[in-house]
């Protein structure tokens, strides 16, 4: 396979006739129908230019200053920040990148292929274990890496096969209608059957049936990986979503770098969306939804500058938050929804430190992505892991002869909020230096090349962001909330939305870019229907 490349025009243009605009459906009354979305970040934006472009009269309100949510940036002393999302999935041809911004007709923006996808440092270890985009070449370094390990791989890859199609006939999960249903069934093949008997099944489930329940070290890498692509560790995530997060990286998928910042896939978004007639409104606040017997009928919002409140009647709401922002805000009791929601595991939070450094404190070499093990008997989290995005010179993130450096490790949210004044700032320091020594074991850190520090936490990404408790990732990908036992785009209030990360397909901005392509459809369904 060729080595990274940038996606340009004339390529996409290339590759128009091979893969179907994701639908073609102009509701007869869609002019008429009013949509108010809630939050600017991936699903949101993509959600509402799709409607917007099928003729729906759509607003999107968003708290903050700039469009993206958690694919957002920030400036400083020259350098550009990712603020959280540092790679995307899904641009290559037929992707639901590929696909959404076709049916836009907007450019892709300008990416390069991250490969190795990351690069992995297990505990004492120097060399990493590479995964690597070309197919043939992450096999031999499995082999190498894992001797023994090749029937998981195998089955992992005929389950992602098979995953892939699938969801490329853009299944709806959950089914919660006859048409939800309908389109379900429409995206069944005879091989889709042959995943039902690994549907009960964890990744460790299944190491431990294939004789690798011993193996530690490939335990751990997998733990590693699938904490960052599903929230959970290998003994938790359901099998079925890992064979997707865990072969996404390899041709002809990939994970991809974009030039300038993440923060192109959204102005992009927003600018689609505006092309289409709708209508964008930074510094805007939705601090309420209404219902009334079961139907949304608005919103109320507040400008964050002035404190004005106003009310937003609207035939659809869709909602790009948490499943436990959504529950803060409407105004009618869901009982069951409720008791669900308080139900599930707390999810997990993050510290992030943000370094703008010189070119000589990179080594060389640097994968674009890495991650660090540092205790074999510590968590995933809280420091002892470090999650690590670094830029690639020229990319638009730092001046001239520096680049960024992005550490980010899971933490429990509780004791972040739990803290005093004096405990917060302690805490947030003290993660801050174990952070910088433990980079400072693979970069070269000191006075001399760190130009800029500052670091975020749960309390840091709740003000930004309004992810409640500022937790990261969405619902795990347990066998209890995975797929079909997930949560439903269609919530229990009627023309009430759920996008993003708390509903199937799950995190990153390919995972929330399905969701709105499938709530978009059902609007657009019952629009058309008339039902």
């Amino acid at each position: 396979m060729p080595g990274p490349r940038t996606f340009a025009t004339s390529y996409i243009k290339k590759c128009k006739e091979n893969f179907p605009l994701p639908f073609a459906m102009v509701p007869s009354n869609a002019e008429s129908q009013s949509v108010v979305v809630i939050g600017a970040g991936i699903g949101g934006l993509t959600t509402a230019a799709l409607l917007a472009q099928q003729g729906y009269q759509v607003k999107v309100y968003e708290q903050a200053t700039m469009v993206g949510g958690c694919a957002s940036t920030f400036r400083r002393r020259g350098f550009i920040f990712d603020v959280g999302a540092t790679q995307v999935a899904g641009l290559e041809p037929g992707g639901i990148h590929h696909r959404i911004f076709r049916q836009l007709q907007i450019d892709l923006p300008e990416a390069t292929l991250c490969d190795p996808a990351c690069a992995v440092f297990l505990p004492g270890e120097q060399q990493p274990i590479n995964v690597w985009h070309n197919p043939g070449r992450w096999q031999r370094e499995r082999e190498r890496q894992f001797p023994g390990s090749g029937k998981f791989w195998q089955l992992l890859q005929t389950l992602f096969q098979i995953s892939w199609r699938f969801q490329g006939r853009d299944p709806v999960l959950p089914p919660r209608s006859m048409w939800d249903l309908g389109q379900l069934l429409g995206a069944v093949r005879p091989d889709t059957l042959l995943t039902a008997p690994f549907m009960p099944l964890t990744v460790g489930d299944t190491l431990r049936l294939l004789g690798l329940g011993s193996d530690q070290r490939l335990k751990t890498f997998l733990d590693l990986q699938l904490k960052l692509y599903s929230q959970v560790g290998a003994d938790e995530t359901a099998l079925l979503y890992a064979a997707t997060a865990l072969s996404v990286s390899q041709a002809p998928q990939g994970l991809w770098h974009l030039q300038g910042s993440m923060q192109t896939l959204g102005d992009r978004l927003g600018q689609a969306l505006k092309n289409h007639g709708g209508e964008l409104f930074c510094g805007q606040r939705v601090e309420q939804i209404h219902c009334d017997q079961g139907h949304v009928q608005g919103v109320t919002v507040r400008d964050v500058r002035s404190g004005e409140v106003r009310q937003e009647k609207a035939q659809q709401v869709v909602a790009n938050l948490t499943v436990q922002n959504l529950l803060k805000m409407v105004d009618q009791p869901l009982p069951g929804y409720h008791h669900r929601v308080n139900n599930l595991p707390p999810g997990s939070g993050a510290f992030v430190i943000y370094l703008g450094v010189r070119e000589d404190a990179i080594p060389p070499d640097c994968a674009p992505h890495l991650q660090f093990l540092y205790d074999r008997q510590g968590p995933i989290g809280e420091n002892n892991s470090l999650f690590v995005s670094v830029s690639k010179p020229g990319d638009g993130r730092a001046p001239r002869g520096c680049r960024t450096v992005i550490a980010s490790s899971f933490t429990d949210v509780a004791p972040w909020w739990d803290a005093s004044p004096e405990q917060y700032q302690a805490l947030k320091e003290s993660y801050t230096t174990t952070a910088i020594a433990r980079l400072g074991e693979y970069f070269n850190l000191d006075e001399s090349t760190i130009v800029h520090q500052e670091s975020a936490t749960p309390r840091t990404f709740a003000s930004y962001t309004a992810r409640d408790q500022g937790i990261v990732g969405g619902v795990g990908q347990r066998l209890t909330t995975f797929g079909p036992f997930g949560f439903a785009p269609r919530t229990p209030i009627r023309n009430l939305w759920l996008v993003g990360d708390s509903v199937h397909p799950g995190e990153g901005t390919a995972g929330v870019s399905y969701s709105a392509l499938t709530i978009a459809r059902q609007i657009c369904a019952s629009g058309a229907t008339n039902s």
